[in-house]
Parts: C-alpha cells; sequence; structure tokens
C-alpha cells in the first residue's frame, strides 16, 4: 500500500513530489533498455518485471495482457491477500496454511482480476479516452475491439469458473454470487461519491471465500470483521490512488472518494485505519488467535501510522491542486447553467 504512495506523486504533470521516483520505472514498458534489448544490444535488465515479461511477449498477445493488466500486478496481490488472510486463520492450530489451496486461490486472483479489468474497460472506453492516463489502454486506444474484449472475457470466466469447481458446493455458490460486484463495479463511479467502497467488497471477497474453502462453511463470527477490515483497507490505498486522477473526474463526471473527501482526506483515512486495525482484532478475538497474530496486527497498525506521517506531506502539497479542481468545478457547473459546456 505504501507503494502506491511514490507512483502517485510522481504521476501528475507539474506536481513536484516529495518522494524517488520508483525503481519499477527503468523496467517499464517502452524503456530504453527494453528497446536497446529488442535492438540486441545491452542485454535484459536484470531486475525482472512483470511489464518487461509483457513487452516481451509476442506482439499479438501483447494488448490482451495489458487489458488484464498483467504488467501491472499490484492490483492481484490486493485481491489475493484477503483470500491467504482467511486461508491462513482456517488452518489448523500449528500447521502451515494449505499449500493447494493458496496455489489455487493464486491462479484464481490473476484470472479474475484480470476479468474485472476487461469489464471495466468496456464500461468505460469512452471515459478513458478522455483521460491522458487511459487513453493508452487497448480498447480506448483501439488495439482491440470491444467484440474482441468479449471473447477474450469469456476466455478468462471460463478458466476463473474451472478453478472455482475445484471447491466445495458452499464455496462455488459463494463465488458465483461476487460476480454481480465484479460486473457492476465500474458503474458505481457514475452515481456515488463512493466507488471506492463498492470496490472493496469486490476486491476482499476472498476474505469469506478462502474460509469456506478450508472450513467447509463461512464462520460468520471470524469472517465478517475480516472481510470489513480488508474493505476499510481498500478504502485507504485506493482513495489514496483516486488522486491522482481528480481533476480529470471532474471534468468527465465520475465520482471518488478523493472528490468527497478533499482537504480532510488525511482525517478519514486515519479513522479507517482505526476500524481496520479494530476489525482485525475482533476477527483474531473469535479465532482465538495468540501473541504472533496480535504482533502481526501491531505491525500494520505501525506502518499506518508511518503512512500517516508521509501523508501529512502529500496531503499538504495537495492543498493547492485540490482548491483548483473546486474551482474547475464550479466553473463547469456555471457553464453548464448558461448553456455554453
Amino acid at each position: 500500500m505504501a507503494g502506491l504512495l511514490p507512483r502517485l506523486c510522481c504521476c501528475r504533470r507539474g506536481f513536484r513530489s516529495p518522494f524517488p521516483r520508483p525503481l519499477a520505472a527503468a523496467t517499464a514498458p517502452h524503456s530504453p533498455q527494453l528497446r536497446r534489448a529488442a535492438a540486441g544490444g545491452g542485454g535484459w535488465p536484470l531486475r525482472f518485471s512483470a511489464a518487461a515479461l509483457v513487452e516481451a511477449a509476442p506482439g499479438p498477445a501483447r494488448p490482451y495482457l495489458r487489458l488484464m493488466r498483467l504488467d501491472r500486478p499490484i492490483g492481484t496481490w490486493l485481491l489475493y491477500l484477503p483470500c491467504t488472510w482467511s486461508i491462513g486463520l482456517a488452518a489448523e492450530p500449528g500447521c502451515f496454511p494449505d499449500w493447494y489451496m493458496l496455489s489455487l486461490f493464486g491462479a484464481g486472483a490473476v484470472l479474475m482480476r484480470g476479468a474485472g479489468c476487461t469489464i471495466n474497460d468496456m464500461w468505460d472506453q469512452e471515459y478513458d479516452k478522455k483521460v491522458t492516463r487511459t487513453a493508452s489502454r487497448p480498447i480506448a486506444s483501439g488495439d482491440i475491439s470491444a467484440f474482441q474484449a468479449l471473447v477474450f472475457l469469456g476466455g478468462q470466466l471460463s478458466l476463473a469458473l474451472c478453478v472455482l469447481l475445484c471447491l466445495n458446493y458452499y464455496s462455488i455458490g459463494l463465488g458465483a454470487a461476487s460476480l454481480s460486484l465484479v460486473i457492476t463495479y465500474p458503474l458505481m463511479k457514475r452515481i456515488t461519491y463512493w466507488p471506492q467502497l463498492v470496490l472493496g467488497l469486490t476486491f476482499n471477497w476472498g476474505a469469506l471465500l478462502g474460509w469456506s474453502a478450508i472450513k467447509g462453511s463461512c464462520d460468520w463470527s471470524v469472517c465478517l470483521p475480516l472481510y470489513f477490515s480488508g474493505v476499510v483497507w481498500t478504502l485507504i490505498y485506493d482513495t489514496i490512488y483516486a488522486h491522482q486522477d481528480k481533476r480529470d473526474d471532474v471534468v468527465i463526471g465520475v465520482k471518488s472518494t478523493a472528490l468527497r473527501f478533499k482537504e480532510d482526506t488525511k482525517q478519514w483515512l486515519s479513522g479507517f485505519g482505526g476500524i481496520m486495525l479494530m476489525g482485525l482484532c475482533v476477527t483474531g478475538m473469535n479465532c482465538d488467535q495468540t501473541f504472533p497474530y496480535y504482533t502481526a496486527v501491531a505491525a500494520v497498525g505501525a506502518h499506518l501510522a508511518h503512512q500517516g506521517s508521509i501523508l501529512s506531506d502529500f496531503f499538504s502539497a495537495l492543498c493547492c491542486p485540490m482548491c483548483s479542481v473546486c474551482q474547475l468545478k464550479r466553473d463547469i457547473n456555471k457553464r453548464k447553467e448558461q448553456g455554453i459546456f
């Protein structure tokens, strides 16, 4: 989660970041190293990256790999981690988590994150064309047609179904129930300032599914506070991320928690952090966890506190841009009233 901050702070033109540029930028698609390697000189970068893997793929496959964001695996990790939490908590005392289930859920996370991104880009293709950061996405740029994306989506969902069918009947039904969230999440930014909440409900479904895959059903006294903690965690990191698009969001008319919280973002995120820690503690008490678990929760709290200190400077720097966004919103509304915009 903290790794999102350097990228976020460097991404907006005209905003001087107090943080260093991420090292991964050296291996981004179309980087000088990759161009030299493609020309036969300089060799491949020593650091492995998902972006380099996608860049090395055959040309016809590359747009599809970018469509499922295989070059940006952070989203897959954010989908996978709640699954590992519940699988780990469901393990017998003194035993390691089920490695087969961890592998199965890992494959499912890659496929469902890819399917979710495909659905998102199909819904948002017109919006994506208007935003600099997203204009190069395969559907928006015309590299893939809407029909090709639909066929590709069918393939991803079919493979994800094969993974789901490896679980018990309870988990199959529970997993299938999440599909409605996957399909409708991209629409939420059009109707509510809380699309990050719906993203949290979607991305943390694995906190329920992992437990039921091991135990045969959900123990709601454990699963619900764990799920709720994950949802709040998503509100934290995706609100931070949403700040990079707030000016474009105002122009094209979509909503986010970044626009809802404005200059009070740090206070909201601090509150969310406290709620997350409380939910994790309740989860631990309800499944009889011991000292190592609460040590890990304390480490999470320390990380959130450290992140809060970074955000103090970060959101102070965002104060002026946020004011300009508010002024832009007022200008747009005024023009709409006058029939100019």
